[in-house]
């Protein structure tokens, strides 16, 4: 068993060593014009200058959080300061996930819009590299270091528990920096759209993407630094929590209680996590599409492959790991009953996905129907989209409930949390599909500004309309996987604390639930008013530019872009801070004062985010889209949609609604859940 772990680091560096070549393989493709390189090199240089002042503000986060982990940590016979080490390496694994991503992106960007030049088919290679070396990037740190980790620890304590409490350090320091880097990212890139769409196409009347404006290179940036970024740390950050969450549950087997298991369900989520690797791998090679066809077959061909793979593997997989059965607690496992708990996980996700696709696809009738009312303007386009999202909320919620009844059934806690983890067993090649989208998004931007021919224009934009699509999908797995996450880690939670269950009749637990069901609402609160604060700055500089700089609105001056970056940045920096602490600071303060009021409000909390995470991800997508249907100029009902019209200036303001709806709060609320179970996770020792 002991060999076979120390093959899941090997895992690890086969997907970093695909990301490494394919990142130089992606370098000597052509970069097109000058005028192309031109501004794809300030897209990058806006991403890097954001990412290199927001890692350095949240240096300071960590080395503080790291001090009062190993102090508080020190001299105790369930931890150790060592703690600190793990949340560390967590936290630096994180920020690296995003940032290798945001680098390999804004090369690919470049070389999308080029290749779009010759066809649909080369333009989606390139822009699915340059995903697939985000996924591959996350999917190799994360199995790196917690493996690596788990190994080096196992030498040091004799007591799994320790270890795995040791460990949980690397989960908190991976969720933390997503928070923040999902925050932050997503406060700077919806600041930016929200204000380069209201100020160019609304109150100056000129085309997305326009170089006269101001603001688009600041959006170009936002592009990479929140939905790559940001998406790359917080899928490391679920997928860390799935695989801590099934350790933690599966620790619980070892002891006098226990009979025919060892350390077999501590170890099987990292053997399955690090075959995910390879499976991943395998589905990129079916992602392909010709000219005139559907770029989102060719995604869901990779996906289906790799989850299809996958499953069978698991079979095989777990019942050479697992003991065919074993009891504890008077409960009865079975291999295969761990098996079909990890079928219905992965299940799950894909029907989530496909719930999420109805909802927000371009082609779908909730999109359509957005598209309609938007006639008769922004009002109604608003109402139907608020409409949808609230819609959407109730086939997910019904899949993760009929998900975790079934995985409990057949392997109780364990089976939820590896149930999460089958969800998230292909993340690779889930964040690769999901991180296409923003390259594609670039493309098209960068083929406006250099002037490029029609046709170059209307391939990039057919692929960010998929990419809208896979994106929201992205989000829907990954809140899918947030609700068996957090519901694992609530659960590891109450047995690291002693808490056999809680009664929500006894007013402190009651108390608990209505203070973590209010949280989400504050926490979107903060977020979108930031967006807003930014947003309003930048129209304002918008306009000031357009009037005080002579020959800009003939085009024949440049702007000044690095204003716009500026104003994002600061923003996102400022206003990350504050949900990021409360995320932090809420479970420490109440977990102190009562253990069974945190495990009251982290019930409260899981329930209403992810509520409030899908019905924002997917309203968002849905008002995006309905945008982008119009802009194409279809028919519905004898009227004839247009770009400028105003019905496309009533669908270019319910997707401004929408920005932060999908790309700012909504997505960081699946973090926030989770994080706060993590948080509670840690300090369960020093509270039970």
């Amino acid at each position: 068993m002991t060999e076979i772990l120390y093959t899941v680091p090997l895992l690890g560096i086969v997907a970093l060593a695909y990301s490494f070549f394919k990142n130089k393989w992606i370098t000597k493709q052509s970069t097109g014009t000058p005028k192309m390189t031109e501004i794809s090199n300030h897209i990058k240089e806006g991403a890097i200058a954001f990412l290199k002042t927001e890692y350095k503000v949240l240096s300071f986060f960590v080395i503080s959080v790291a001090i009062l982990l190993g102090y508080s940590n020190s001299g105790r016979v369930d931890s150790s300061w060592l703690i600190s080490v793990s949340f560390i390496i967590g936290a630096t694994c994180s920020a690296l996930a995003g940032y290798l991503g945001m680098i390999a992106a804004t090369k690919a960007n470049v070389r999308t819009t080029q290749a779009a030049r010759t066809g649909l088919g080369e333009a989606l290679t390139m822009a699915f590299a340059g995903g697939s070396i985000m996924g591959m990037n996350v999917v190799g740190l994360a199995v790196l270091g917690l493996s690596g980790l788990f190994i080096f620890y196992q030498n040091i304590f004799t007591d799994m528990v320790q270890v795995i409490n040791v460990l949980s350090g690397f989960s908190l320091g991976a969720s933390s920096i997503a928070l923040f880097a999902r925050v932050g990212g997503g406060i700077f890139t919806k600041a930016a759209d929200v204000g380069a769409d209201l100020a160019g196409k609304v109150y100056e009347g000129i085309p997305e993407d326009d170089p006269r404006n101001p603001a688009t290179i600041a959006d170009n940036v936002g592009d990479n630094v929140g939905d790559v970024a940001g998406m790359g740390a917080d899928l490391f950050e679920s997928f860390i929590g799935a695989i801590i969450g099934t350790m933690v549950l599966g620790a619980a087997f070892i002891g006098p209680d226990v009979h025919g298991i060892g350390i077999e369900a501590v170890l099987l989520p990292l053997i399955l996590a690090g075959a995910g690797i390879i499976f991943s791998l395998l589905g990129t090679f079916f992602v392909k599409v010709k000219e005139g066809g559907n770029p989102q077959h060719a995604l869901n061909a990779g996906e289906f492959v790799a989850a299809g793979s996958m499953l069978v593997a698991s079979y095989f997989i777990i019942n050479y790991i697992l003991p065919s059965e074993w009891s504890a607690n008077g409960f009865n496992y079975t291999a295969n009953g761990v098996f079909v708990a990890t079928v219905i996980g992965l299940v799950s996700g894909i029907l989530i996905g496909m719930v999420t696709e109805y909802y927000t696809g371009t082609d779908k009738k909730p999109v359509i129907n957005i598209a309609n009312q938007s006639i008769t303007g922004a009002a109604t386009n608003i109402i139907s989209g608020l409409s949808v999202g609230m819609m959407s909320t109730a086939a997910p919620i019904i899949i993760i409930v009929f998900g975790i009844i079934w995985a409990h059934s057949f392997a109780n806690l364990y089976g939820i949390a590896i149930a999460a983890l089958g969800m998230l067993s292909t993340t690779g090649i889930q964040l690769a599909v999901d991180a296409y989208g923003p390259i594609a998004d670039n493309a098209g931007g960068i083929a406006e500004m250099a002037d490029l021919p029609k046709e170059v224009r209307q391939r990039t934009d057919k692929l960010d309309a998929v990419g809208n699509t896979t994106a929201a999908v992205g989000k829907g797995f990954a809140i899918g996987s947030a609700a068996l996450t957090a519901l694992a880690l609530f659960s590891a939670y109450m047995l690291q604390a002693d808490i056999l269950a809680i009664d929500i009749s006894k007013p402190i637990i009651m108390g608990g639930l209505f203070i973590g069901a209010m949280l989400p609402f504050l926490f979107s609160s903060l977020s979108m008013s930031a967006v807003g604060r930014a947003a309003k700055e930048m129209i304002i500089e918008v306009g000031r530019q357009f009037r005080e700089i002579p020959g800009l609105r003939e085009g024949t001056a440049i702007a000044e872009y690095s204003k716009c970056v500026e104003i994002s940045t600061k923003a996102a920096i400022k206003e990350m801070i504050l949900p990021g602490l409360l995320a932090i600071g809420v479970p420490v303060v109440v977990g102190f004062y009562d253990k069974y009021m945190l495990a009251g409000m982290l019930a409260g909390v899981t329930s209403s985010g992810v509520l409030m995470a899908i019905f924002q991800s997917n309203a968002g997508g849905a008002w995006d889209n309905a945008k982008k249907l119009i802009e194409e100029g279809i028919v519905i009902d004898g009227y004839k949609y247009s770009k400028g019209s105003d019905a496309h200036k009533a669908a270019v303001i319910g997707d401004t609604v929408g920005d932060p709806f999908k790309d700012t709060s909504g997505p960081s609320l699946n973090i926030l859940i989770k994080l706060m179970s993590v948080v509670s996770l840690v300090i369960a020792p020093l509270i039970k």
